[in-house]
């Protein structure tokens, strides 16, 4: 499946799974008593995936890199200040509470379940392709920064 590999944007991806969750909170049952904790959750995670977002490209910004995840190999400074000296990913990170903030907005559990499928697809066919290509550009620095900070969280 390395066809798959860095072929798709992630904005692109996560729109999709976005999508798959409205159209499975439409034929499963939602949490409607749930409306008051879903709509605030929603704005909550909302908020704190923009700002997620928005820290991590000011740090791409700063060090006069790219962002572009479809080319990671264009990287001219391995960025490891600010959030990502928390998360390897905190781009991926504000999609996971974007994604989080619209399944809390459908009320629907099973929708929210597949934010699950979305952090695996993203861990395989970017994250690690993306790693692949920091490993060979920055070497031992990225080797060090990977034992140094999650993935993740």
């Amino acid at each position: 499946m390395k066809f798959l590999e860095t072929k798709i944007p992630p904005p692109a991806v996560m729109a999709l799974f976005a999508l798959a969750m409205w159209g499975l909170a439409r034929v499963t049952p939602s949490f409607a008593s749930l409306a008051l904790v879903s709509f605030w959750g929603s704005k909550l995670f909302l908020a704190a995936g923009l700002v997620v977002l928005f820290l991590s490209a000011f740090n791409f910004i700063r060090a006069r890199t790219t962002f572009n995840p479809m080319a990671p190999q264009n990287a001219a400074t391995l960025v490891t200040n600010g959030l990502y000296s928390f998360s390897r990913n905190p781009i991926y990170v504000a999609d996971v509470l974007f994604l989080i903030s619209w399944g809390l907005y459908l009320a629907n559990p099973f929708a929210l379940a597949l934010i699950l499928l979305f952090m695996a697809y993203i861990t395989r066919f970017q994250i690690e392709p993306e790693e692949r290509a920091l490993s060979e550009k920055f070497g031992p620095d990225y080797a060090a920064y990977k034992k140094r900070v999650r993935r993740w969280l």
